[in-house]
């Protein structure tokens, strides 16, 4: 299942053409984007498309109110733009006018978490999950790959009901194969250990899999899951693998406040209490600069994750 994760590719080129298939399968696909379209890649949906796709401005909470009407006529729209936007901006219209109803919108947020890199700040979502995880009926997805995303987005083409998929700026690591395929109930283990369960998604999980690596070197081996889904959260997994190590660590690029590391906590403290703890961006807001060097800054490389890790496990001792 896993690929030489040394290659990366376009997580929203890969968002962009399966929009394009789905389209091509379902004639009820429609995409709607807060011109942002060059950004998002929605615009490949709008070239095979134009007769289905609606640039409704920078108007986010106009187009998620269009949407949440289009979902009651059947139509099943694909709603985009950056994840500050689409999520910030928009709270209210996705509560009352999207969950609420429980209409068939798929909300798709570009731009996730400090690899948004220079725009800074203002651009950069770092409690998107946390806002779209605490509403009634949404389904909350992070890819972590191309090969995920483009599985992601033909899932959510039939599947019924709200859902959020959040993907990166930056080009990713290709971790999966083409023998991959989502499973909405499923997280994955892709490395096994028993010293400690390492929790991630999105962009994170190549950084994962390779601290892992890093500490099997120091003699310490990990579980690594992949929890792509963080609502539904697939709790059997999470219980099962902590109940083994008694030592959870969730990494991601997002707040600790309410995303996958308040998610794995919660189900912990109801399943199985242990130690836990979580790393991400804590309780601040991003800063202006290039992704490597903000992922270097947040503690959010191979390295950095490893050295806390082993930290954490010597406090553990």
């Amino acid at each position: 299942m896993i690929k030489d994760n040394s290659k990366k590719s376009s997580i929203r080129a890969a968002f962009g053409n399966a929009l394009k298939e789905v389209g091509e399968i379902n004639p009820q696909v429609v995409v709607m984007d807060a011109d942002l379209s060059c950004s998002t890649q929605t615009q490949i949906f709008a070239k095979a498309f134009p007769d289905r796709f609606f640039n409704c401005g920078i108007a986010e909470q106009d187009m998620i109110a269009t949407a949440a009407g289009l979902a009651k006529e059947g139509k099943i729209p694909f709603v985009s733009s950056f994840a500050m936007f689409v999520t910030g901006r928009t709270y209210d219209q996705i509560r009352n006018s999207v969950c609420y109803p429980e209409f068939n919108v798929k909300i798709i947020g570009t731009h996730g978490g400090v690899t948004v890199g220079e725009d800074g700040a203002s651009h950069q979502a770092l409690e998107d999950v946390a806002l779209m995880r605490n509403i009634p009926h949404m389904t909350v997805i992070v890819p972590a790959d191309s090969r995920e995303c483009e599985e992601v987005i033909k899932y959510a083409a039939f599947h019924d009901g709200p859902m959020y998929i959040r993907l990166a700026r930056s080009n990713v690591a290709d971790i999966f194969g083409e023998d991959y395929h989502f499973k909405i109930h499923k997280a994955l283990i892709l490395k096994e250990g028993s010293d400690v369960s390492l929790f991630t998604n999105g962009e994170t999980l190549a950084e994962v899999l390779d601290a892992a690596e890093i500490l099997k070197k120091d003699g310490i081996t990990a579980d690594v899951i992949h929890v792509p889904v963080v609502k539904p959260l697939d709790v059997e997994t999470v219980v099962d693998s902590v109940k083994k190590t008694n030592f959870a660590v969730t990494i991601e690029n997002h707040s600790t406040i309410g995303g996958l590391g308040s998610a794995v906590c919660e189900t912990l403290c109801a399943h199985h209490p242990c130690k836990a703890y979580r790393i991400g961006i804590h309780d601040e807001f991003g800063q202006s600069g290039e992704a490597g060097e903000l992922l270097e800054y947040y503690g959010l490389t191979s390295d950095n994750i490893a050295k806390r890790v082993k930290s954490l496990l010597k406090e553990k001792l």
